[in-house]
């Protein structure tokens, strides 16, 4: 997914000399294409990420689309209150960038662990909050954030992860993605991030009758076409590689939830969260070991009946 990002970033810039990148000390085999061919435009703040943050609002205040790359939880929980007063309040076009989402630092234990921050960023106004599920998705979110104007952030897992996309889907703000429908199937799995690749790959095997999507934006999603999501299916699980509380799946029942209050639907699927159980994990793993740790996983669904 970095590779991705930057090479899409590359294009960009070399379209637009508006756009700006800024890294927390790292990104180190990733980020030296794009300094070398902009060194104008690119610039090492350290391991310094509110100042690089507040750096990224002036220099957005002064014309710029700038970008900000750090690992996880670095660029988003240290830097929150900057975030919130800097960027979201001035309405700055500073597009936040988190590699290593969720437990793809795991080995380096609870301090690289990026699991809260999707629900933080969701409720801070104005904050477009996206999770890409493949390397063709972060492609069109990379160009789509660079586009968007005013705040953005964007999670990425790492590197190494399959295409489920054969091209770069195309993105409406709020937009989800079908990466496996098929004709009549009563139960779907809504996941966000790099679970859509484990889910596409489960569903593959042990239960193919089951659709999935995408929802590369966690706020806002699109209230029509998840309307239509919940009409179709009886059954829906959602899946994240994130606290239960405040999430991904808390996005989709609210949503969900609001439109049932609107008289926009007058019945909700039975739905069934996937989700970390809002505890910290002292163990150090790998990505999967950590993820199977706390239960991330379809094993079990759908019920019978769906």
């Amino acid at each position: 997914m970095r590779n991705s990002f930057i090479t899409t970033l590359m294009a960009q810039a070399h379209q637009d000399p508006r756009i700006f990148l800024l890294c927390g000390d790292l990104g180190y085999s990733v980020l030296e294409p794009f300094a070398a061919a902009f060194p104008e435009r690119f610039l090492n703040v350290g391991i310094a990420e509110q100042n690089m943050v507040g750096l990224a609002t002036g220099l957005s205040l002064e014309g710029y689309t700038v970008f900000c790359y750090s690992i996880g939880n670095f660029p988003t929980l240290r830097a929150m209150e900057q975030i919130r007063y800097d960027v979201a309040y001035h309405e700055a076009n500073v597009k936040i960038i988190a590699v290593g989402g969720g437990y793809a630092y795991g080995p380096l234990s609870t301090s690289h662990h990026t699991t809260e921050e999707l629900g933080m960023l969701r409720t801070i106004p104005g904050m477009v909050v996206t999770a890409p599920g493949d390397p063709a998705e972060v492609d069109a979110m990379t160009a789509f954030i660079g586009q968007h104007r005013g705040p953005c952030y964007m999670r990425l897992n790492k590197a190494g992860e399959p295409r489920l996309h054969a091209q770069p889907p195309v993105l409406t703000l709020g937009g989800i993605v079908p990466v496996r429908v098929g004709a009549g199937a009563g139960a779907a799995v809504f996941a966000t991030g790099d679970m859509v690749g484990y889910a596409a790959r489960y569903l593959e095997r042990h239960a193919p009758q089951v659709d999935l999507y995408s929802f590369p934006f966690v706020n806002p999603i699109d209230s029509a076409q998840l309307a239509a999501l919940a009409q179709r299916y009886t059954d829906v699980a959602t899946l994240e590689e994130h606290q239960a509380n405040g999430g991904f799946g808390s996005a989709v029942l609210e949503g969900l939830h609001d439109l049932l209050s609107a008289g926009v639907l007058s019945t909700l699927p039975a739905i069934k969260r996937i989700a970390i159980p809002n505890t910290f994990i002292s163990s150090a793993g790998s990505q999967d070991f950590l993820r199977d740790k706390m239960g991330l996983k379809l094993d079990g669904w759908p019920a019978a009946r769906a």
